[in-house]
C-alpha cells in the first residue's frame, strides 16, 4: 500500500477543506452572509442535498464476481460501526459536557468526503465497491441512531421541540434515499442522465456547504478557546485514535483482512464528520465545540491515516 500516495491524497482533501471553511469564514467577516444563515444552509443539507448524496452514491454497476466479499464488507462495517458506538457510550459514560455531541462525533466519521478518494486512489472500482457498502450501514445508523441521538440530547436539555420518535424517522429523508438507492443498485436499475445528472449535481455540494457551516460557525463564535478545550481533545484523540483502533483489532480477530479491511478501516480512521456542525446547529447544541472537532480532527488526519494505513498493511 503506498504510504507516500496516502500522504499526498489526505493532506489535498485536507487543504480542499480548510479552503472551504475559509470561504465560509471570509463571507461572514466581509458581510457577503450573515451568522444567521447557518441555520437555513443545514436544513438545506439535511432535507435535499445529503438524500441526494446518498442515492447518487448507489448508481454503480453490481459485479456477482465479488459477492462474498461484499458480505465481509457488511459484516465487518456493521461491526466496526457498532463498536465505534459502544465506546463513545463509554467514554461519556461519565462527566459533563454536551454529551450527545460528543458522543455523535466519536461514533461518526467523515467517510465520504475523506475516505472515499483515499479508497479509490488506492483500491479502484473494487474498493469503491466495498466504500458503498460501509457507506450504506453508516448512513442508516447516522441517520437514525445518531440523529436521533442529538435530538434527544437537544430535549433533554431544553433546547429542541419533543417529536414522535416513530414518526420522526419515518419523516428522515436521508433514510429514504438510502432504501430508494438500495433498490437502485441491488435491482440495476438504469437511472436516464436527465435525472442522474441533477441527482449528481445536488449531492456534490454536500462537503462544500458542511464546510462553509462550519466557517460561518467559526466566524461568529471564539473558537481559539474552544481549541483550549479539554472535551476537545479528549474528544478527537478518541475518535482518530481509539476508534480505529479498535475496529482493526476486531478486524484482526475475525479475520478481515486485505483490501476488505484496509477499507473499512480506512474509512473508520477518517476525522470527525463534518455534519457534526451542521447537526449541531439544527439541534442547537455547542456549535463552537462542533466546529472546533471538525477542524482539528481534519488537521489532524494529515498524520493518523497515513499511521493506519501502515497499521492495515503489517495486519493484513
Amino acid at each position: 500500500m503506498p504510504e507516500s500516495n496516502l500522504t499526498v491524497i489526505t493532506a489535498q482533501q485536507v487543504l480542499i477543506m480548510f479552503l472551504l471553511i475559509l470561504a465560509g469564514y471570509l463571507a461572514v467577516r466581509v458581510g457577503a452572509l450573515e451568522g444567521g444563515a447557518r441555520r437555513g444552509f443545514s436544513s438545506l443539507l439535511v432535507n435535499l442535498v445529503v438524500p441526494a448524496m446518498i442515492i447518487d452514491s448507489y448508481m454503480i454497476p453490481f459485479d456477482p464476481a465479488i459477492l462474498g466479499n461484499l458480505a465481509r464488507t457488511a459484516l465487518a462495517s456493521l461491526g466496526v460501526l457498532l463498536l465505534g458506538l459502544v465506546i463513545a457510550a463509554a467514554v461519556t459514560r461519565r462527566g459533563g459536557g454536551d454529551k450527545a455531541l460528543i458522543r455523535f462525533a466519536i461514533t461518526f466519521s467523515n467517510a465520504g468526503y475523506m475516505g472515499f478518494p483515499l479508497i479509490q486512489a488506492l483500491f479502484g472500482a473494487e474498493g469503491m465497491l466495498y466504500a458503498s457498502i460501509f457507506n450504506t450501514f453508516f448512513n442508516i445508523l447516522l441517520w437514525s441512531v445518531g440523529m436521533n441521538m442529538m435530538r434527544r440530547g437537544a430535549e433533554e436539555e431544553g433546547q429542541g421541540p419533543k417529536t414522535n420518535p416513530l414518526l420522526d424517522l419515518v419523516r428522515k429523508p436521508a433514510l429514504a434515499a438510502v432504501a430508494i438507492g438500495l433498490v437502485i443498485y441491488l435491482g440495476q436499475i438504469p437511472v436516464p442522465e436527465l435525472i442522474a445528472q441533477p441527482i449528481s449535481l445536488m449531492g456534490g455540494m454536500n462537503t462544500p456547504l458542511s464546510m462553509l457551516i462550519t466557517g460561518i460557525i467559526i466566524a461568529t463564535s471564539d473558537l481559539k478557546a474552544v481549541i483550549r478545550s479539554g472535551t476537545l481533545w479528549r474528544t478527537v484523540l478518541t475518535r482518530m485514535l481509539l476508534v480505529p483502533a479498535a475496529g482493526l483489532a476486531l478486524c484482526a480477530l475475525t479475520g478481515t483482512g486485505g483490501m476488505v479491511g484496509a477499507v473499512v478501516i480506512l474509512l473508520e480512521a477518517c476525522p470527525c464528520a463534518a455534519i457534526t456542525s451542521v447537526f449541531a446547529v439544527q439541534y442547537r447544541h455547542d456549535e463552537r465545540l462542533a466546529a472546533g472537532m471538525v477542524v482539528v480532527s481534519t488537521l489532524l488526519s494529515i498524520l493518523t491515516l497515513p499511521l493506519f494505513a501502515a497499521l492495515v498493511q503489517m495486519v493484513g
